[in-house]
């Protein structure tokens, strides 16, 4: 059994869930899951029983309580040091770190304009002005990164690392939203999305009921 518990929000919406779903689920780490509704009546009193400002997600281990997905990923990676949670090498590891934080704290374009749905797809969709550059930038990082330190295996960093993590709902929401992408692009977010644990996070909130207008995009869609 158990002591680590991940609070989550609806899994076909919430990107800031995903990251540390997938380092967890990816390694095999045993946890149990509570999901929260986001955007409901019961919302804020659900999360108001953690210090996390009702945000999700949260991670629960005994009485300890961490919050915000990148902080999260740190722990986890301090806490199993055997699932190398950063590249070993320090220059590599140091750019991991850099990737993850400027992932963390921009893309308000991307984020914006192209909202992650894993059950819907949205051909003929045009980014504007802002979500192309964001997508343009993302671009640069992953053939920067697979160029400079991936020849270990298909990740960006070759090995799994938790830069992969908080890059799974940019690769979601690309694909979604059907954006022509380079070769060295495009085999990053087949290595993604087909990974077991990715799928297993697609099936899981492909099968939602709820439907979060706020984080559906206007723009005509069909299943992914």
């Amino acid at each position: 059994m158990t002591d680590l518990t991940l609070v989550i929000g609806n899994q076909n919406y919430s990107t800031w869930s995903l990251r540390p779903w997938l380092f967890l689920a990816h390694h095999g780490i045993p946890f149990n899951m509570k999901k929260v509704k986001l955007f409901t009546d019961s919302m804020e009193s659900d999360l108001a029983v953690h210090f996390s400002d009702t945000k999700v997600p949260v991670l629960q281990e005994g009485d300890l309580e961490v919050w915000d997905s990148l902080a999260i990923l740190e722990y986890l990676a301090e806490r199993y040091p055997d699932k190398k949670g950063w590249p070993e090498a320090r220059n590599a590891r140091a750019v991991a770190r850099s990737v993850s934080a400027e992932m963390h704290s921009s893309f308000f374009g991307l984020r914006n304009e192209l909202p992650m749905n894993c059950r819907r797809r949205f051909p003929g969709f045009k980014p504007g002005p802002d979500a192309l550059r964001d997508i343009e930038r993302v671009l640069t990082l992953w053939q920067f990164c697979r160029k400079t330190y991936g020849s270990t295996g298909p990740w960006l960093f070759g090995n799994f690392s938790a830069a992969d993590c908080m890059y799974a709902p940019v690769v979601m929401r690309l694909l979604s939203y059907e954006i022509t992408l380079d070769p060295v692009s495009k085999a990053y977010t087949e290595t993604v999305f087909n990974s077991p644990a990715m799928q297993q996070w697609i099936r899981d909130g492909s099968i939602e009921p709820e439907v979060i207008a706020e984080d559906e995009a206007d723009w005509p869609s069909e299943p992914f």
